[in-house]
């Protein structure tokens, strides 16, 4: 944003919707119910913020069929009609086709309908037809209201009064097929039902010789196939972009039979549902499982995904994505001129922004007729850097070349764990040591952290001791929190004993630390001079220099399941307060980020002070909640953030006051939230950023390379790779020294603390928002191959 913009900061709760009337309809046009999947949350999120401003909000039951028909499909609603959504899977208010609404007809019918209620912004969810149509309905609305005019339908003042329509997107279609957009809304739910199923083959299958091919969804877009095929280490994947070279059935089948003399007891095998040949001729997944079965004599199932994909409850990504989509959108509503385009609201790395509705359709075209045309490297260009991102990286690390073929550089590289475990860290490992042996190193394991560095725990480790590591929780190498200062010498031997000439670490704030003492400590050993990088990994999600790191998202979904659970457990009882207290240490990331996702009333972190006057209004607020149709509250605690309002004390006051109006229980999330099976976000962010982390060791091994031997001891050579709003970046671990509060063990400033007023908006509090960072329009650009992003 540009500097003028910081001076004056913008506010939400300045922005005005009074006498306005906003309209949300969810169309499911590209696949039946596609439109609607994950929407609930973005829903609740538009009519709370929109009665938060004084507007009045309609829902629009059954999609553009409702506009059309008008009467009880379009219904103002009121705050507690979103109450229980959030974990509920499908769509709250229904998404249908509409033949009429693609008629003039049929569009003067809906316009006089939405006119009778006042009602000139439109906010639609759906896939690019639906978008593509409510855009024609915006150009024709002034001719609309004259036709209603010159029948009499309406009068004069009507015409002048509504006389612009606005409109704002969001992009609800699972298979992430539009472009211009990072993540839509219900991809990453998708994602966790593909997930599922593979994890629950890969343990049926260790007993048995077994190939699976799995179709998921994705017409005319691979998205899906892609991403699940990285999230869990598929042998080959099919996608329409991407086609396979000629006499790829020789090649896929060598594979497999490869895999099977190396031991490997199971195939995965990926094919999207518009998967193609370099011919545009279709491959199927019943295909490919006759050519394996014919060649090969493997025993081999099909499974098709289908609507599974759609099903289940929506993930923590989609929750909150879908809540800061649906404060964007309203905000663009309420901003909006006759003179601005309609837009599309979206996510870019982490960043919201806001891109011209039919800039996104075009560019959507063009990747079809790209693909019709046979251009597929132009296929893959238009859908975006992170799609590009997902192919390389995926190429990367499914298939090993001959050994004849990799270069030899002669370096050693050690990567190691470091911290509590996290989700995730399996997969950053296995990345390391197949990016880094293509790029003709030799990789090294330790074993426990810093403390077995110092004890000789390493060994060599190759391209197959990493098979199927994405999908496994914990840390397979070990990890300890120990820091390495006090065993200096030892590492140090170490590395001389075994020539180690660059460090990977993984892990989380003792990572951080640990790279800071071995810098310091490199004027007295020559050892340390080499190339080293961090990757963040915690739960707890609190080391400088990153928006996010592994393992945080699978600890999100772990709290909110459990949330959902414990809102059922009330469902029949009444009046319930449940006090749950979450990890993270000194950092509230996951009770703030939970309490959004799961709806809560509140929650308690260490980065925002609150005294006794806070807690008594938050039990006020919660009497005043129960005199209403929701009758349950959920509470979220940070472990640290306060060392005298422990959870047992709130638990005890809330008790006390709610006596006669509500009865608490309480609940401590413990060490549940540190296990697990990695989520697919904590898969790819873990793959893709520990890829990228080997790329820069090897970079730099070249530039410190001198007469024989690598010597590096500038700033520059120990960095962090972070996710930073749109981009990873690497940092000196030196220079977020200025950034970091090391008592507490957090970083000064935390982005997701921007985002603590929603969620209090959201829970019905009146608070002051600072929407300066809300989304800038932007045009859909070809961005140039460097600009590469932390795009997930």
């Amino acid at each position: 944003s540009c500097s003028a913009m910081d001076h004056q900061p913008k506010f939400f709760e300045n922005l005005s919707g009074a006498g306005k009337a906003i309209a949300v309809l969810t169309s499911g046009g590209d696949a039946p119910g596609s439109g609607s999947r994950r929407m609930n949350a973005a829903v609740r999120a538009v009519v709370r913020m929109g009665i938060y401003v004084n507007a009045k909000v309609y829902f629009i039951y059954e999609g553009y069929q409702g506009m059309v028909d008008g009467g009880d499909n379009i219904v103002e609603v009121s705050w507690e009609s979103v109450s229980s959504i959030l974990q509920v899977g499908g769509t709250v208010i229904g998404s249908a086709r509409c033949k009429p609404f693609r008629t003039r007809e049929g569009r003067l019918q809906a316009a006089f309908n939405l006119v009778q209620r006042g009602i000139t912004n439109l906010c639609v969810i759906g896939g690019d037809g639906s978008l593509t149509g409510a855009n024609l309905f915006r150009e024709e609305w002034s001719g609309l209201l004259e036709e209603l005019a010159q029948k009499g339908k309406i009068d004069a003042e009507a015409v002048k009064k509504y006389a612009y329509l606005n409109i704002v997107g969001m992009v609800g279609s699972i298979d992430n097929d539009f472009c211009g957009t990072d993540m839509t809304i219900g991809t990453d739910s998708a994602l966790h039902r593909i997930i599922e199923v593979v994890d629950a083959i890969m343990t049926t299958a260790q007993s048995h010789q077994r190939t699976f091919v799995l179709e998921v969804m994705g017409r005319h877009c691979g998205y899906l196939a892609l991403v699940s095929a990285l999230a869990c280490g598929a042998d080959w994947v099919f996608i329409p972009e991407y086609p396979p070279e000629e006499g790829w059935e020789d090649t896929m089948c060598v594979k497999l039979s490869e895999n099977r003399a190396r031991k490997k007891r199971l195939n995965i095998i990926i094919v999207a549902e518009g998967a193609i040949d370099c011919h545009n001729k279709p491959i199927t997944s019943e295909k490919v499982k006759d050519l394996v079965v014919q060649r090969l004599g493997f025993d081999t199932r099909v499974t098709i995904l289908g609507h599974v994909q759609r099903g289940g409850t929506p993930s923590a990504f989609d929750r909150i994505l879908a809540s800061r989509m649906g404060v964007e959108a309203v905000l663009a509503l309420l901003e909006a001129t006759p003179d601005t385009p309609a837009c599309v609201v979206s996510l870019s790395g982490n960043q919201a922004v806001r891109l011209p509705l039919m800039e996104c359709v075009q560019m959507t075209q063009e990747v079809q007729k790209a693909m019709d045309e046979g251009r597929f490297l132009e296929a893959v260009r238009l859908r975006g850097r992170s799609f590009e991102n997902n192919l390389n990286t995926y190429k990367l690390l499914s298939h090993k070349k001959p050994d004849a073929e990799l270069p030899k550089t002669n370096f050693n590289v050690a990567v190691l764990n470091v911290g509590a475990p996290a989700a995730g860290m399996n997969a950053a490992v296995r990345a390391a040591v197949r990016v880094g042996m293509t790029e003709g190193h030799k990789i090294f394991a330790v074993i426990d952290g810093f403390e077995g560095f110092a004890r000789g725990k390493i060994k060599e480790i190759s391209w197959g001791d990493v098979g199927g590591w994405t999908g496994q929780g914990g840390s397979i190498l070990g990890t300890k929190r120990t820091l390495p200062a006090k065993y200096l010498e030892k590492i140090a031997d170490q590395m001389r004993t075994n020539n180690i000439n660059a460090l990977m670490v993984i892990g989380g704030f003792e990572a951080y630390l640990g790279l800071l003492e071995l810098s310091a400590a490199r004027e007295k050993y020559d050892e340390f001079c080499v190339p080293m990088v961090m990757v963040p990994a915690t739960v707890s999600n609190n080391v400088p220099g990153s928006d996010f790191s592994i393992g945080a998202d699978t600890a999100l979904n772990t709290i909110t399941d459990t949330c959902d659970r414990i809102k059922q457990s009330a469902s029949g009882t009444k009046r319930r307060v449940f006090i749950i207290e979450t990890m993270g240490g000194y950092c509230g990331y996951l009770a703030n980020m939970g309490a959004l996702a799961a709806g809560a009333d509140a929650a308690y972190i260490f980065e925002e002070q609150f005294d006794i006057r806070e807690l008594q209004a938050n039990v006020e607020h919660l009497t005043e909640k129960m005199k209403t149709s929701i009758q349950r509250g959920l509470v979220l605690r940070n472990e640290n953030c306060n060392e005298n309002y422990t959870t047992d004390f709130i638990y005890q006051l809330y008790s006390e006051e709610g006596k006669g109006v509500f009865d608490c229980r309480k609940n401590v999330l413990g060490h549940m939230q540190q296990g697990g099976a990695p989520s697919p976000f904590d898969r790819n962010f873990g793959t893709k950023i520990s890829a990228k982390a080997m790329q820069w060791i090897s970079k730099k091994l070249k530039e410190t390379y001198r007469k024989g031997k690598v010597f590096a001891n500038t700033d520059d050579s120990v960095c962090l790779l972070g996710m930073r709003r749109r981009n990873l970046v690497f940092q000196p671990v030196a220079e977020l020294k200025s950034e970091t509060d090391f008592v507490h063990r957090i970083p000064k400033e935390q982005w997701w603390l921007k985002l603590r007023p929603l969620m209090k908006i959201l829970a019905k509090y009146k608070t002051s928002y600072d929407v300066s960072d809300s989304g800038q329009l932007e045009h859909v650009a070809m961005l140039p191959k460097e600009a590469e992003t932390g795009a997930i």
